[in-house]
């Protein structure tokens, strides 16, 4: 019988997210550059989407990669995603106007689609003139003539101009046209200039502008007719045929430096352009409709996040500092703490220093004997890796797995493994046909200095090593002691390290081996307890849902009567509110901290089971990728983790919950207490104190 549940498109699903980002650049409640910061994430994260997603859908199309995906598919799958985007690219321009209002409300004005005021016109001709003018490269170009490449991610102006003549004062005189290319030198110069302040008001402009007011002594002998901005995506993906052979090292390397020379993904372009000024640039560029992405006159707007504040913080969102952990701070060691109790660290609500002073304490303590790490995304000048090279050179073996295939990271992955290589630290890389995308280290000690008795150490994350990222990522994290989870631990950097082949796990939950088959007897243990008579009840946290097989086993469980509630805060492909999905509630969380931890809480009867995980359930996580879920042993932890994950869930502020047609209609109830879940965490933590 064919299966008659609905799946949302992936890459639509994902649109809907990043609507939602765009969405609070539209809350008047945010200090204005909070909002700012959000225009310039929806535009980054846009930029990346074409890169990979569409990059991907154009690959099956010309047949230069192969999926489950036709090509008939492909192509109907990009056009839906142009017509959203369009859409959503009007909505950001509009959003953007309203911010640029608010702006000026408080006496700050970035110039938009005019000169600079006479007061500032000297300025900005100087400025043009000794700050800019070296560094400009304008080339004439011509319909047809392709030999000009365009860099991805570069901001251009195309300009269009006739020869001075003074047939031009003729009426009937028909003008020959020429255009002109210019990158604009973001390198060298900043994207915003702050102009001297007039009368107590804060000016700025974009460069793009300062360059259009000074078009004129660029080409002195034409007359400049108009000029608009472009840009391009080119697919950034690295494919790697054959991962076994050869070295991985080298073959990423080598694809990291074509990224910049890939397919177009997207040519986008100011929307008032005209039409044959458009079809020229076209022609010149080898330019196809379906390239086509409307923009405005000003893009690479994920440069707003360098916006200048005049003002300073009272017009940003203020962030409250992380917490320390009274309990690890009073016993002045990590280990003599983990050793008492299992310890929850939720960042960025509680201080990242903690990791840090676990791998420094293991690097100086002479019981140490090893310590073994997985590496995905590290900050650059990484404390954590610092901290690992301190302890090979205190004689310390030190195991790091790198992840080579991060996306964006390869290269700061490879430089970062060379460094530590350097330092004696062995390092094993990417696994051929998989991402290892665990976050887990284990410090192997003795607990008597004759070593007859050991007393190991564990760190088990659902976000990276990445001390940077840990102050906006919501993330948490188990220090334990528990030699039961160690032991399985072990295993998997046995299997990391080629030692292991088919391991079983006790407690952990391992993608490629154990994962799917524990999720799904704990899916069905609750469809059976619904079947008893008893409550069932399912609570998901992750960023994203994809897998169909998983997504097929939530619907049988809300057909069966499991009360099922899903925090996703990007994709998710499972439909709401259908005869199918009718007992599940989908939830979105956009606020100041990025949501990214996974908490996966099954009721099973009272007897209540709860993991946290690096994983998704998307098909690359449960299929081809190592992921580790453990699961939370320690009573307290437990209702510590229940309480927040149902504070997430009564958001009445920032939540937003999914429909059947992929809008995020913002919960608003009765309630008169408004709850903002993550400044309602931090109160809970801080209470807890």
């Amino acid at each position: 019988m064919e299966n008659s549940h609905k799946y949302f498109k992936r890459d639509i699903s994902w649109l809907s997210f990043n609507y939602r980002v765009l969405l609070e650049a539209e809350d008047e409640t945010l200090p204005i550059y909070e909002r700012i910061k959000f225009l310039s994430i929806y535009s980054s994260n846009l930029e990346e989407f074409y890169e990979i997603r569409v990059a991907e859908h154009r690959g099956v199309i010309m047949k230069k990669n192969f999926t489950e995906e036709s090509g008939a598919e492909a192509e109907e799958t990009l056009a839906e995603i142009t017509e959203e985007v369009n859409r959503q690219q009007r909505e950001y321009y509009r959003i953007f106007s309203k911010v640029l209002q608010e702006l000026n409300r408080q006496d700050i004005y970035l110039y938009q689609d005019s000169r600079p005021e006479p007061f500032h016109e000297e300025f900005v001709h100087n400025f043009f003139n000794e700050e800019v003018f070296p560094f400009l490269s304008p080339v004439m170009i011509q319909a047809g003539d392709i030999r000009t490449f365009i860099r991805d991610r570069r901001l251009y102006l195309v300009i269009r101009m006739m020869k001075k003549s003074k047939r031009m004062a003729d009426p009937d005189y028909v003008p020959d046209y020429y255009y002109a290319l210019m990158k604009i030198p973001y390198a060298k110069v900043p994207r915003f200039i702050e102009l001297p302040t007039h009368e107590g008001k804060h000016y700025i402009m974009f460069i793009d502008d300062i360059i259009r007011a000074n078009l004129s002594s660029i080409f002195p002998g034409y007359v400049v007719e108009s000029c608009y901005s472009i840009k391009i995506s080119r697919d950034a993906d690295i494919y790697l045929d054959d991962e076994k052979g050869g070295n991985i090292v080298e073959n990423i390397r080598k694809k990291v430096k074509k990224r910049k020379i890939g397919a177009l993904s997207r040519f986008m372009y100011d929307s008032n352009m005209p039409d044959d000024f458009l079809a020229f640039v076209c022609s010149a560029f080898g330019i196809t409709t379906d390239d086509l992405v409307l923009g405005g006159r000003y893009n690479n707007l994920q440069d707003l996040i360098k916006l200048p504040n005049p003002k300073g913080k009272e017009l940003e969102q203020q962030v409250p500092s992380p917490m320390r952990v009274p309990f690890l701070d009073e016993m002045g060691s990590v280990f003599r703490a983990v050793k008492k109790r299992d310890i929850l660290l939720h960042f960025p609500y509680q201080s990242f220093d903690y990791l840090i002073r676990f791998l420094m304490e293991a690097a100086f303590d002479p019981k140490v004997d090893e310590i073994k790490i997985t590496q995905y995304r590290v900050a650059e000048n990484s404390a954590v890796i610092n901290t690992l090279i301190s302890a090979a050179q205190n004689g310390k073996k030190v195991t790091v797995f790198v992840e080579l295939k991060a996306r964006f990271d390869e290269e700061n992955n490879m430089s970062t493994a060379e460094r530590m290589e350097q330092a004696g630290i062995r390092i094993i890389y990417s696994i051929p046909g998989l991402k290892v995308h665990a976050k887990v280290a284990v410090i192997l000690r003795k607990d008597t200095e004759d070593g007859s008795k050991r007393r190991d150490f564990a760190y088990l994350s659902t976000g990276n090593f990445n001390e940077k990222t840990a102050r906006i990522y919501s993330d948490m994290a188990l220090l334990t002691s528990n030699s039961e989870l160690i032991t399985d631990i072990n295993k998997v950097f046995a299997v990391l390290e080629g030692k292991l082949t088919d391991p079983t796990f006790r407690h952990l939950l391992v993608a490629r081996f154990n994962m799917v088959p524990e999720l799904t007897r704990m899916i069905h243990r609750e469809i059976e307890h619904v079947k008893a008579g008893r409550k069932g009840r399912i609570i998901l946290k992750m960023n994203g849902l994809h897998d169909q097989n998983m997504i097929n086993e939530l619907y049988n469980a809300s057909e069966n009567g499991v009360e099922i509630d899903l925090i996703v805060r990007g994709i998710c492909c499972l439909v709401p509110n259908r005869p199918f999905s009718a007992n599940i509630k989908v939830t979105r969380i956009v606020d100041m901290f990025l949501e990214h931890s996974r908490i996966w809480y099954f009721y099973n009867d009272g007897e209540e089971e709860l993991f946290l995980t690096s994983a998704d359930w998307m098909r690359r996580n449960l299929n081809r990728r190592i992921e580790t879920a453990f699961p939370i042993l320690n009573a307290e932890i437990k209702r510590n983790i229940i309480d927040i994950l149902n504070i997430q869930l009564q958001d009445n502020v920032k939540a937003c919950l999914i429909d059947e047609h992929l809008h995020n209609n913002f919960k608003r109830d009765d309630n008169p207490v408004k709850v903002r879940a993550q400044l309602a965490i931090y109160e809970y933590l801080k209470n807890k104190i």
